[in-house]
């Protein structure tokens, strides 16, 4: 059996990282200034060179931006382009979550009604793998994330709109993305929690799989509206 060999992170690689990191933990917010490339540079060790690689870097991601003459800000989230890199969600805040949760609403409550009337035995497979792998998921919170993710996706899908598979598989990384620890902490750490999941997501496809288009919309509502109450300390 032949493995790929591990290869070390570059330098700047791990500064990016570290910029990031702090990014994510609050530590740099949006539309705050960062050092300039000197003070970076003796903050982190390195050279200018290898600071200036890990800002391209950022602003490849679009975390940062570089303003002439006034220094490199992090950015500060911008909704108004639903294409904007998966990256930018860290950038996101409370209130822009609350909006991502209303338009996950909007979207899979539309979602769960045509894959009610559009679905295949496979689509129906789809789903019903995904559930089995929430309900094997207790005390392990990855696979547990996973599951429910590829629930959701295994619903979309179901509608067999193209177009509407890619929005709502941009809207899913988001939010995986602006709440890879809260959302897991909250919602995938506890076993009742996760039963409840588990519990709300069956029945979902309860009425999916009887071509139920009004009663899976109420389910789909119901579910998210749980959801946002269960992440209701955290979105305060």
């Amino acid at each position: 059996m032949e493995y790929k060999k591990i290869q070390p992170k570059k330098i700047y690689e791990q500064v990016a990282s570290e910029l990031i990191d702090m990014i994510r933990e609050g530590k740099l917010q949006p539309g705050q200034k960062l050092d300039s490339v000197q003070q970076l540079a003796e903050n982190f060790s390195v050279g200018r060179s290898t600071i200036r690689e890990a800002l391209t870097s950022l602003r490849a991601m679009g975390l940062i931006e570089l303003r002439q003459g006034e220094g490199t800000f992090v950015r500060k989230f911008e909704p108004s382009d639903i294409t904007y890199p998966i990256d930018q969600a860290l950038l996101m805040d409370k209130e822009d979550i609350v909006h991502l949760l209303e338009v996950r609403k909007i979207l899979e409550t539309g979602v769960a009604i045509t894959a009610a009337l559009q679905h295949t035995e496979e689509d129906l497979a789809n789903m019903k793998s995904a559930l089995l792998d929430m309900e094997k998921a207790t005390g392990n919170e990855e696979l547990g994330e996973q599951a429910d993710l590829d629930f959701h996706m295994a619903l979309v899908k179901a509608t067999h709109n193209p177009l509407l598979i890619s929005l709502m598989s941009h809207v899913s990384e988001l939010m995986v993305k602006a709440m890879e620890e809260t959302r897991r902490i909250w919602l995938y750490s506890k076993v009742s929690t996760l039963e409840t999941l588990y519990e709300q997501h069956a029945r979902v496809l309860k009425h999916i799989e009887k071509r139920e288009s009004e009663q899976a919309r109420t389910a789909m509502l119901d579910h998210l509206n749980s959801v946002e109450e269960m992440l209701k300390d955290y979105l305060k």
